[in-house]
């Protein structure tokens, strides 16, 4: 069972994960590129639950670790410190942002197969990749609730499937399992499951940060069932990777 929670990355979806932790009561180790110091006020919100780190001591404080950075920095995530750890990748491929990487543009990989080979010593599981992450916070559901949403998961390693299902669970989302690495273009952007399902209505991007946070907050969430989530991940036809990069605002 995690308890803590190790995050290499702690931006939208890095710090949405973190407040549902704190919430959920685990304790977090933040890190980013850009130092502990950072990291001070995200800490101060989180409270005593949460500390900042570099990001090897993340890796290593962390009973399961979380990878949210951009793709291209994937390969400077510590692969010592993440050897014989669970890592979620919650990373995608966006040319634009990342530059062209000739193995997803012509689907010989899939980013989190990248992801796997350069952490070989670890196991690696896709998850919270296809979620804005305003929805991630708003749509939280205990287990049980009728409209809790799912999430796909992705990996090769049944135990580490496993493990990112208890976290999910425990976050406050049910899950889908669809299949390997190799599988799991079929949440990447562009597909029919990717973040369009989880919003409830179509979201005033004109607003400002604090009153499109208060939108996702107020605005009834519909939840995506697991079956639905099943459905559009069926409906998924592999096209030449890279979406162009959503331009979203942060937390207020």
């Amino acid at each position: 069972m995690t308890k803590t929670l190790g995050l290499i990355g702690s931006g939208m979806i890095g710090g949405t994960l973190a407040r549902l932790a704190v919430a959920a009561g685990l304790d977090v180790v933040l890190s980013n590129s850009r130092g502990p110091g950072s990291l001070s006020g995200l800490v101060a919100e989180l409270g005593d639950r949460a500390r900042a780190a570099t990001p090897a001591e993340a890796a290593r404080a962390g009973d399961l670790v979380v990878a949210t950075v951009p793709l291209h920095a994937y390969d400077r995530l510590p692969a010592a410190d993440l050897a014989g750890r669970t890592v979620i990748d919650t990373m995608n491929y966006y040319p634009e942002r990342d530059g062209r990487i000739a193995a997803l543009d012509t689907g010989e990989l899939t980013s989190s197969t990248l992801v796997q080979r350069h952490l070989a010593g670890s196991r690696v599981v896709k998850a919270c990749n296809n979620i804005f992450y305003l929805s991630l916070l708003t749509a939280a559901r205990p287990a049980g609730a009728p409209d809790r949403s799912a999430l796909p998961v992705a990996g090769d390693d049944p135990g580490a499937k496993e493990e990112a299902v208890a976290l999910l669970d425990a976050l406050g989302y049910d899950t889908v399992d669809i299949g390997t690495l190799a599988d799991s273009w079929r949440s990447q952007p562009g597909t029919p499951v990717y973040v369009r399902p989880y919003f409830p209505g179509p979201p005033p991007w004109g607003a400002s940060p604090g009153e499109l946070l208060r939108w996702f907050r107020e605005t009834r969430q519909r939840g995506v069932s697991r079956r639905q989530v099943g459905e559009l991940v069926g409906l998924a036809v592999r096209s030449p990777a890279g979406e162009p990069l959503p331009r979203t605002p942060r937390f207020p």
